[in-house]
């Protein structure tokens, strides 16, 4: 479980989620990447429950980051108790996400399992997430979106429908040049 080995002080305020990522919002380490579509805490159990479910199905093969951290404290006091009396003690510990936050990273699996992978982490998380994949131009990655495992098989058949039709055509003009000839 994720937890800070020491904070400055016990408690937090609540603070606000407001607007997009600025950091920690295009792909550092590997080629995948799961990304925030929504603002949330995220707790320490959900982040560990999302880490389990993603290496348990690419069978320990591959590399998986975790890109974020839970380092706010979140207070509750006991049930049952009257108003007043200070805030309660630290109960849990989560991180605070807003959209555009790559969650996960990953690298060294094939596409579709590394979708299929990010898919059952993000049932984990109390967020809507989106899988992306790393494009890498330089130095920069620059995240290109690719919304479900779905969309990847359509645009590899589309690919490979259009690479058929071509050596067909090449096929057809190469009979009819035979034919004009003899």
């Amino acid at each position: 479980m994720l937890i800070p080995k020491r904070t400055k002080y016990r408690k937090q305020f609540r603070g606000r989620m407001k607007g997009k990522a600025n950091r920690g919002n295009t792909i550092a380490h590997g080629q995948y990447g799961l990304v925030a579509l929504e603002p949330a805490w995220i707790t320490n159990r959900q982040i560990e429950a999302a880490r389990i479910a993603m290496t348990r199905y690419i069978r320990r093969g591959g590399q998986v980051w975790i890109k974020i951290f839970p380092d706010k404290p979140v207070t509750a006091k006991p049930a049952e108790t009257r108003m007043g009396s200070g805030k309660g003690s630290p109960e849990y510990w989560v991180a605070v996400v807003k959209p555009g936050r790559v969650l996960f990273e990953m690298a060294g699996v094939p596409k579709e399992i590394a979708a299929e992978a990010m898919r059952l982490a993000g049932h984990k998380l109390p967020i809507k997430t989106k899988f992306i994949v790393s494009d890498h131009q330089g130095d920069v990655y620059v995240p290109v979106v690719n919304e479900t495992l779905a969309d990847a098989k359509k645009a590899a058949h589309a690919a490979y429908e259009q690479e058929h039709a071509q050596e067909a055509a090449a096929a057809e003009a190469k009979e009819g040049g035979e034919s004009h000839e003899g």
